[in-house]
């Protein structure tokens, strides 16, 4: 049964983003983009360890071996377990002015999806990637924020959003080659009354999308088929994005923002920034490791 999110980390992250469970070590690592920061919680130690980075970090995935891939805005790179950079794989091919890796994950076959961020907020020229040993190839493009990244049980549906145009798609999805193709719209958001935008998103073992609402203070779950399942309040108008965890895949991470909020806001939730968790009754997928050899 499904308890509501709780506090976890109350410490406030400007821009927490990017939740990912490391089964094998029963631990969370997540960033704090604008603190250029990977965090790792132990939830059995009640622990925090902090990684610090030379730039900004939007994404990560465990790598073979150990350490990750992760994306800066200067491209993607190899760090070890201590989030030292070991090697950069690609370089982000955009005006890296206005420009850096955003949301992103390892696809079942361990290649590296993920997007960027226009910063101009207005230009469209943020893309979506995939990288292998090949190098990047271009998914989808004229994206303001690429989001979202996730990947059905049996890896043949990738979903992603565009955050600022509110809207979360479906592709047909290749784990063979990495090919995204017939892009459908899944889900549109935002009103004038709710400005709750999708942001980052993770998979159930049933195949349900849940997506965390940038200003809408919520995680809502979609059916396979785009029907609204169920939404549970967060205490912070900005979550971010969610992770399946804990040793049965049943504890949802949620982590949330505070970097540009009014102070209004945050009188309103104090706990903006923090990191989140809520029980459900539906497990959630382990992630798969990046194979940089892929």
């Amino acid at each position: 049964m499904e308890h509501g999110f709780a506090p976890v980390l109350t410490f406030q992250a400007a821009l927490g983003e990017s939740p990912l469970w490391s089964v094998a070590e029963q631990a969370l690592y997540f960033v704090d983009i604008k603190r250029c920061r990977i965090h790792r919680y132990d939830p059995a130690t009640k622990t925090l360890t902090t990684m610090e980075l030379p730039e900004e970090v939007g994404c990560i995935g465990l790598a073979e071996g150990g350490g990750f891939i992760a994306g800066l805005r200067s491209g993607l790179w190899l760090l070890d377990a201590d989030g030292t950079p070991q090697k950069k794989l690609a370089a982000n091919p955009e005006d890296q002015a206005v420009s850096r890796f955003n949301d992103g994950g390892v696809d079942p076959a361990g290649r590296f999806v993920a997007g960027t961020v226009d910063e101009t907020r207005e230009k469209g020229v943020a893309s979506l990637y995939s990288y292998d040993s090949h190098g990047l190839t271009r998914l989808a493009e004229g994206l303001l924020t690429s989001n979202g990244v996730a990947f059905s049980p049996n890896g043949l549906r990738l979903y992603h959003s565009d955050t600022l145009r509110y809207t979360l798609y479906t592709y047909d999805y290749d784990p063979a080659t990495g090919a995204a193709t017939n892009r459908q719209i899944f889900a549109r958001f935002g009103s004038e009354a709710d400005k709750g935008r999708p942001d980052g998103g993770a998979v159930d073992a049933e195949g349900c999308y849940w997506t965390a609402l940038f200003e809408g203070a919520r995680v809502q779950r979609y059916g396979p088929d785009g029907t609204l399942l169920a939404e549970f309040p967060v205490p912070a108008k900005c979550p971010t994005m969610i992770a399946f965890g804990g040793p049965d895949l049943k504890t949802l991470y949620c982590t949330s923002a505070s970097i540009g909020r009014s102070e209004d806001e945050l009188a309103d939730y104090p706990l903006s920034g923090a990191l989140f968790a809520m029980r459900t009754d539906v497990a959630g997928l382990a992630r798969p490791l990046f194979n940089p050899a892929r």
